[in-house]
């Protein structure tokens, strides 16, 4: 009998007959499981922060679309912490109670559907910005950008705390032992849940850079024709064909990053599984919070600039606030 107990992994030993036991993975997937996951997070939280430093720091940053790339940045931020809780369950054992359990889900529902909802208002900017130059100005001020951005975060938390009051009421109501983090939402909970957090957001940015990537497909003939009847060798056409391929490439990594990231933690969802059990399917889909900065930031000169200030210590020295970093 003990022999079979010392086999048996258990989350609380002292408890045989309610504990849960913990979960199967090999070695070699619980090891490369923790590495993964740690090195994501630790990237998530060094690239991000760089963003918030950066355009909080340097005044000539402070844009209105610079403050959406904060935003999602600061929610990115956190998901990187989060990453460090989810390494717990990796051995299928909670060990930080059930009130903890429900929290942790709640803020992490509310942390990820805010990045997702930072990505929209990103993509709209950036429609507004090139289908309608000549009022970008009027229509998208700093002002109305944080109302945005504030009931961005409000409807986030207001949503998933509603999805959730169930588990938030009655922690651990759905655990079927000691050691175990659940949450279940219904049906139609679940349905409205994919519908606000994956299908719209990604039909509405898929639709948007669409639109964008046709309208900047535009400028590019236009600019070209121009070129040709002004310079009849077209000396800079091949400018405006690299600007159609950039486009493209740029467009077309937003899109397919999202998309391969979150796919399959929403197919997942949508089937029934529980996507806790696969820890590539979670390291997937954090791993999005890691490459967001890369999309949105690194493509942009002032960036660099600003990391080169901040690691070497410039951004320490009196009125480096005003520096040009553009």
């Amino acid at each position: 009998m003990m022999d079979s107990l010392e086999e048996t992994a258990l989350c609380f030993p002292h408890l045989l007959n309610t504990s849960c036991r913990t979960a199967t993975h090999s070695y070699f997937v619980s090891l490369l499981a923790y590495i993964g996951l740690s090195c994501i997070s630790l990237l998530t939280v060094t690239l991000n922060l760089l963003v918030i430093i950066s355009i909080s720091h340097f005044r000539q940053l402070h844009t209105p679309t610079n403050l959406l790339l904060l935003s999602l940045a600061v929610s990115d931020f956190f998901i990187g912490f989060l990453m460090l809780i989810q390494i717990m369950l990796i051995n299928g054992c909670w060990l930080l109670g059930d009130l903890m359990c429900s929290l942790y889900y709640v803020v992490d529902w509310i942390i990820t559907s805010t990045s997702i909802g930072n990505m929209v208002l990103i993509s709209i900017d950036r429609y507004v910005a090139i289908c309608y130059p000549l009022h970008y100005s009027n229509k998208v001020t700093e002002k109305r950008v944080q109302v945005c951005i504030c009931a961005c975060w409000t409807c986030s938390a207001l949503s998933n705390s509603f999805l959730l009051r169930d588990n938030l009421e009655h922690p651990g109501k759905y655990n079927s032992c000691y050691g175990e983090c659940v949450v279940v939402i219904d049906y139609v909970a679940g349905v409205f849940d994919l519908f606000l957090s994956f299908i719209g957001p990604i039909t509405l940015i898929m639709g948007l850079y669409l639109r964008v990537f046709m309208e900047a497909l535009s400028q590019a003939r236009a600019v070209r024709s121009h070129v040709v009847a002004v310079s009849p060798q077209g000396s800079i056409s091949v400018t405006a064909k690299s600007f159609e391929l950039k486009a493209a490439r740029t467009l077309g990594v937003v899109i397919l990053v999202f998309l391969i990231c979150l796919c399959p933690f929403f197919c997942f969802s949508v089937t029934g599984q529980n996507t806790s059990s696969s820890a590539f399917v979670i390291c997937l889909f954090y791993f999005n919070s890691c490459l967001n900065p890369v999309i949105y930031a690194f493509c942009y000169p002032w960036f660099r600039k600003s990391v080169k200030c901040i690691f070497t210590l410039k951004i320490l020295q009196p009125d480096s606030c005003e520096a040009k970093v553009t």
